[in-house]
This record gives C-alpha cells, structure tokens and sequence, in this order.
C-alpha cells in the first residue's frame, strides 16, 4: 500500500513538471518561428487538453494562441514560414485531433470548425482505407506517425465528427485494420487502438494477433520498442499503454509502461526523443516524445 502511495506520489509529480516544460514550449514556437508546428501545437497542446481536462492546472496563456490557431481549419495550409518540407496530410490530421480535444475541454465553442476539419481529412484517404505518410514504408515516430498511427488517429477524428456523414470513409478504414498484417509494436499499437470497440469476429481475431505480439515486445524495462527485439522507448510505451487502457483487461503491463515512463523522464519534465535510428537529436521528435508520454499517463490515471 505504501508503495503504491508512493508511486502515485511520484508520477503526480512527473506529471505537474511534463505539463510546465509543455506550458513553456508550446507558445514558443509560434512566437519564435511564426508559424505553427505538428509538434508543438498538435501533439503537445493535445496534452495540455487531456491534462485541463484531468484537472490539472494548465496556464490559459500557453494554449490561447494554438487554440485560436485549430478553431480555423482553413488557415492550417495558408500560415507564413511554414517548413517548405512539411507533409500537409499528416498536419491535418495533428491539427484536427488537436482541434477535436480543444472542442471536447472547452475552449472552443463552434463545434462546425471539426466539420470542416474532418472533411480535409477525409480528402485524403487513400482508396484501401489508410492514411500513407510516407512513401518509404518507415514505421514512423513521434513527428512523422507513418501509416498505422496516421490512420488510427484520422480514424477518430470521423468518428467524433459525424460517423454517418463519414461512414464510406470510416468502412474503409474499418476494413484496413481489420486486415492488414501487422509486423511490428508501434503497428499492433494502433491496430488495437482503432479496433478496440469493434466486435465482429474478424476483429476479434486481429486484437488478439495486436495483443500477442505487444506482449511479445514487453521488455525487461518495462517499455516498448518499436519492433518486438527492440529496447523500449517512451513513445512506442505511451502508444502501448494508450492502446492496452482502451480495451481493460491489461492493467498490470499498463502500469509497468507507466513506471518505465516515470523512470525515464528528465529532470526538466520532458522525455529524451524517440528517434528513427534511436539515438539522434531532433526538437521535433522531442516535443511530440513528451506529448506522447505525458497524454499517456495522464489518460491512464
């Protein structure tokens, strides 16, 4: 019992730093480079989001000017000193999941602005289902998704939209998880994340393949890799635990990715980056790390 206490104790406060270190980064960007980032205002102020919306204090100043930012989903492509090399369908799929959030906490009003944000999505479905990123196959990471996580999140932002206006789009999409082969962690991640309400017997079957193979992956650690004989890393960790919370019945490796989060976490409340090769140094891998790992425990309190 004490122990526990303790634990708790612990990743409150881990907790309190990773939403102060996010207070301070995600207004910074756009005041520093004048435009607006996947990292910072996509994956980072979702945090932000789930950490008011768990009631947890978040500074209104650190979310004003990304919330005004995602209420106009026409604007997203039209911003000054954007990255030329950015990828616009990953953007809008960060920023309306942003959106979503912010409309679901509060803090904007017209519900239509996910409408509109949802049909840009939608637009750019590819025709088996999928959501593809990158045309070079990578597994993706905290700043580039690739096709499984890019998926699973457009998968919810229809479904909070208008899941009947979506519904040609969502079946397909059904279908994609339903039957693609799923190789690696971060890929079971999101499959069992999008399927996880689904009771059809083929979904059934291909959860249960998710789960085998995240249980294959669990390192001595704790954590997740991103391919099953890979050391673990916060963010492939915070999309397992995210994944196993949605569908209950894992609780004990919940909490062990908890702990692995708990104990790699730096001193200054971020989380170092999961990068493709590990071990590189890159802002935007880690901003969206510590979005990723703080949405997770936050989620899974």
């Amino acid at each position: 019992m004490i122990h526990s206490f303790l634990f708790l104790l612990a990743l409150g406060a881990a907790e309190e730093r990773a939403i102060a270190f996010l207070s301070r980064e995600v207004p910074a960007w756009p005041a520093e480079n004048q435009c607006f980032s996947c990292h910072n205002n996509g994956d980072a102020v979702r945090a932000l989001f789930a950490a008011r919306r768990a009631g947890h204090a978040v500074p209104p100043e650190s979310m004003r000017v990304t919330v005004d930012w995602l209420a106009d989903p026409a604007g997203w492509s039209e911003q000054k000193g954007a990255d030329a090399f950015s990828d616009e369908v990953l953007a809008r799929i960060q920023f309306a999941s942003a959106l979503l959030d912010a409309i679901d906490v509060g803090l904007i009003e017209d519900e239509s602005a996910l409408d509109r944000a949802a049909v840009l999505v939608a637009s750019d479905q590819k025709p088996d289902g999928s959501w593809k990123l990158d045309v070079s196959g990578s597994i993706g990471s905290p700043a580039t998704y690739g096709t499984f996580l890019a998926t699973s999140v457009a998968q919810r932002v229809l479904m909070a939209a208008d899941s009947g206006r979506f519904s040609a789009e969502l079946d397909r999409t059904y279908r994609f998880f339903r039957d693609v082969e799923v190789k690696t962690v971060l890929a079971a991640a999101a499959v069992l994340a999008a399927l996880a309400e689904a009771e059809d017997a083929a979904a059934i079957v291909q959860r249960e393949k998710c789960l085998e193979l995240i249980a294959a992956g669990h390192a001595p650690s704790g954590g997740w890799g991103p391919y099953v004989t890979s050391a673990a890393e916060p963010f492939d960790t915070a999309l397992v635990i995210l994944a196993l919370s949605r569908v209950g019945g894992h609780e004990d490796k919940v909490q062990a990715g908890r702990r692995y989060l708990l104990e790699n976490q730096l001193d200054d409340g971020s989380w170092p980056e999961t990068t493709r090769p590990a071990g590189q140094i890159s802002y935007a891998q880690y901003i969206s790390t510590t979005g990723w790992a703080l949405l997770a425990l936050i989620e899974t309190e």
